[in-house]
């Protein structure tokens, strides 16, 4: 079957998680520039969790460009990723509340890991519905980009109950790793 509705259905669902996320800001008490410094914690989370957010529809987007079709599995496979995705809001809305204690900072890096491997297994899924030498699968290779950041994020959640600010610092890396569109996929596509 085409992929097309997954997309359009993946694109959709993501849009309402980042419209989720910044109804959950709340404005400033005041029109000072001080004013802001009380929401600065949610603003600094949200910023987080929206470069996430991109990260995996990015990827999702580049991924799925080079599939030709997608079956059950990758339905399902898909509908997982979004699952925990779309948590993202509470845990983003729970660790801006609480000025990064412990377990929810713990909570956020465990939603971001269980993200990670859904998307882990969507790739799996495709790769397998496509073939092993497919361009899908020249693409993700070995995907060590992958399980280098699922061991920070597994270190992160381990770290919050020791510095929550060090477990914030392995999202941030996590995130500055993927930032760039993945590579693996552009030279996929530049090269057909």
């Amino acid at each position: 079957m085409g992929k097309e509705r997954l997309a359009a259905f993946t694109d959709g669902v993501v849009a309402i998680i980042i419209t989720i996320m910044v109804l959950e800001l709340k404005l400033p008490q005041g029109s000072a520039l001080a004013d802001l410094m009380p929401i600065l914690p949610r603003l600094l989370i949200y910023l987080l969790s929206f470069v996430y957010v991109g990260i995996f529809w990015n990827n999702h987007h580049h991924m799925l460009h080079l599939a030709r079709s997608v079956n059950g599995a990758i339905l399902w496979a898909n509908l997982h990723l979004l699952f925990w995705l779309s948590l993202t809001p509470v845990a983003t809305g729970w660790l801006g509340e609480t000025h990064l204690a412990p377990l929810p900072v713990a909570l956020y890096g465990g939603l971001m890991m269980m993200t990670a491997v859904a998307y882990t297994i969507l790739s799996a899924a495709l790769v397998r519905h496509e073939g092993p030498d497919s361009p899908l699968a020249h693409a993700m290779g070995r995907d060590v980009k992958g399980k280098v950041s699922l061991a920070i994020y597994a270190a992160g959640v381990a770290l919050a109950f020791v510095q929550p600010m060090i477990s914030i610092g392995c999202y941030v890396m996590v995130s500055l790793i993927w930032f760039i569109p993945d590579r693996r996929v552009e030279r996929v596509l530049g090269a057909s």
